[in-house]
């Protein structure tokens, strides 16, 4: 099959050992890479934001990379250019017309929709999170709200990433028929229980990773730590709430067991999660599943509020514990009794493992998406001969 997908701010072309890489990245290049390892041609197309890169790229896994011209050739808000974006790509599937397309976000969704109606291809879109479901103080939410109601009414099938992200789907009027749950997968391959693990000068090691927004839990997870006093908090990445973070940990009296390493090289993450005696990801409401999966893949124990994937991706009482959204009382809890409880934590790594190798390695989640492929290949093809005029 002949399949193009379209990653329009978000390149799969990436450093091999790069830092805070944006998600949508990896798993567009992982997905592309899987589905190549099949026998499928892809395409991924994106916009070139950055002077002297070639049209056409092909990549050592397979799949080609088209850098379309759509605006000045650096950063710039994702749809400043997205008129022109979708007619470089309308000329282009004129030429190399594909199967079916694959959209990855909602610019790239309203640019694949539009640019498919002069061939008439099926387009499948994955949003990697709606609109309804980020912080209220997103400038551009309503825009965006507006054109994901438009694009479930005008794509063949939409991947929700999760159940919760499915009933929003449902909510805002698509058919549960055209809707498939699909997750994001993990590399079960580099993120293993095997292997070197970071350093650590306590007992026992808490890992979580920083977000972008106060909804993710940081302040819960520094005041449970007052109650743990033979563990540190590790939160890996960046955060604009740095200096307050370490603020809250000295009037909680737990800032020598706070630390917080900055972005994490790709190479170094296996090492530093399998130094962990737990994983945590409670924020309050949907956020990505990564660190969790990562996580599982790594036989780490999870404890997590059972927000969007997470809620799906961990399963209580069998690779970790779901606690409620700013249930501190909760989390500690959870916390100080699987850090007391190595049977316990064993049992639950050991799960989470065989439940990243079976649910979500790149493999599975390849052959679970061509299958909604081939769905919209019918779909699209039924549509076509019940708008052809009958014959007399």
């Amino acid at each position: 099959m002949k399949i193009a997908m379209v990653s329009e701010h978000a390149s799969p072309l990436m450093a091999p050992d790069a830092a805070g890489v944006d998600q949508q990245r990896v798993h567009v290049a992982e997905l592309a890479a899987a589905l190549c390892g099949n026998g499928h041609e892809v395409m991924v197309y994106t916009r070139r934001d950055t002077p002297g890169l070639p049209d056409r790229v092909r990549t050592d896994r397979g799949y080609e990379v088209v850098h379309l011209a759509a605006g000045p050739a650096e950063r710039l808000e994702s749809f400043s250019h997205l008129g022109d974006f979708t007619s470089a790509l309308a000329s282009d599937w004129y030429v190399h017309t594909p199967d079916v397309v694959h959209a990855h976000a909602w610019t790239s969704g309203l640019a694949s929709v539009l640019a498919s109606r002069r061939t008439h291809v099926p387009v499948v879109q994955t949003y990697h999170g709606l609109g309804i479901a980020r912080s209220p103080g997103d400038s551009h939410a309503s825009e965006r709200i507006d054109v994901e109601r438009l694009l479930t009414r005008e794509v063949t099938h939409v991947v929700a990433s999760s159940s919760n992200e499915a009933f929003d789907l449902m909510r805002m009027g698509m058919n549960r028929s055209r809707i498939a749950v699909i997750p994001s997968g993990v590399d079960t391959d580099t993120f293993t229980p095997d292997g070197p693990r970071a350093s650590s000068s306590h007992p026992h090691r808490i890992l979580t990773v920083a977000d972008l927004a106060p909804h993710d839990g940081l302040r819960d997870l520094i005041d449970a730590l007052s109650t743990l006093e033979s563990a540190e908090l590790v939160i890996a990445g960046t955060t604009r709430e740095a200096k307050q973070l370490r603020e809250f940990a000295e009037r909680s009296h737990v800032a020598e067991r706070v630390v917080v390493t900055g972005e994490v090289a790709r190479s170094a993450q296996p090492a530093l999660l399998r130094s962990a005696d737990l994983v945590v990801c409670a924020p309050w409401c949907e956020a990505p599943a990564t660190l969790a999966l990562e996580a599982m893949a790594c036989g780490v124990p999870v404890v997590a509020t059972a927000v969007g994937g997470i809620g799906d991706l961990v399963v209580d009482g069998v690779t970790g514990l779901h606690v409620p959204p700013r249930g501190s009382a909760a989390l500690v809890r959870a916390l100080h009794g699987l850090l007391v409880d190595d049977t316990a934590r064993y049992e639950f790594g050991i799960a989470g493992r065989d439940r990243a190798c079976a649910r979500y390695s790149w493999e599975r989640i390849a052959s679970d998406t061509l299958r909604v492929y081939q769905l919209s290949r019918r779909a699209s093809g039924s549509r076509a001969s019940t708008d052809r005029p009958s014959k007399v």
